[in-house]
């Protein structure tokens, strides 16, 4: 398992029910959450065999900045 972490600029509830739907349909995806409250908008992931890159390819899909930190 590895747990993978990002930087975004998601900024409120209603983006993040939008990555929620998304993340949700991803059988890899053990665990999963995004810090509103943190400066950095932390999102953190736990997965069986994703790599960062695909992580960010969605979120950019979905029109958000995504790095991994």
């Amino acid at each position: 398992m590895d747990v993978l972490v990002f930087k975004t600029n998601v900024k409120s509830k209603n983006a993040l029910r939008n990555i929620q739907l998304q993340l949700s349909q991803i059988p890899d995806i053990l665990k999963w959450n995004l810090d509103l409250a943190d400066c950095d908008k932390v999102l953190r992931i736990e997965t069986i065999s994703l790599s960062a890159q695909k992580i960010i390819d969605i979120l950019h899909t979905l029109g958000f900045q995504c790095e991994e930190l």
